[in-house]
């Protein structure tokens, strides 16, 4: 039996939660709502996180774009992911959702861009 405290971060109460792992039973205790077992059962098992950041723009009307991954990458990933995304260059115009940069460090995850950037003449 392993046993491990977390605060959760699935909504704004921040319960702590004390997760038990016992073979392949997660069993988890002290959250408030349902999001908290969901979040403890994932977060030590397979704990991965969202993340935001820029790449360059060539021709733009503004010279950085704003990034994020279309859905969390394993933890053990992070770095990568944020190596191989700031190693990035884009060409004006892009949109909302177009993709920056397709399965990130191997990881299936694109990153995708957050706002319009449009093309300067």
């Amino acid at each position: 039996m392993n046993t491990q405290n977390i605060t959760c971060i699935g909504c704004p109460m921040g319960c702590e939660l004390s997760v038990e792992i016992t073979g392949d039973a997660v069993n988890v205790s002290g959250h408030l709502c349902k999001i908290g077992v969901t979040y403890g059962q994932e977060e030590v098992v397979n704990p991965t996180r969202s993340i935001a950041t820029s790449v360059h723009v060539d021709g733009g009307d503004i010279p950085m774009l704003s990034v994020k991954n279309s859905r969390p990458v394993p933890k053990g990933k992070i770095m990568d992911c944020v190596k191989a995304i700031h190693e990035v260059r884009v060409y004006a115009p892009v949109n909302v959702g177009d993709v920056v940069l397709a399965n990130a460090a191997g990881t299936g995850v694109d990153f995708v861009a957050t706002r319009v950037i449009e093309k300067v003449s």
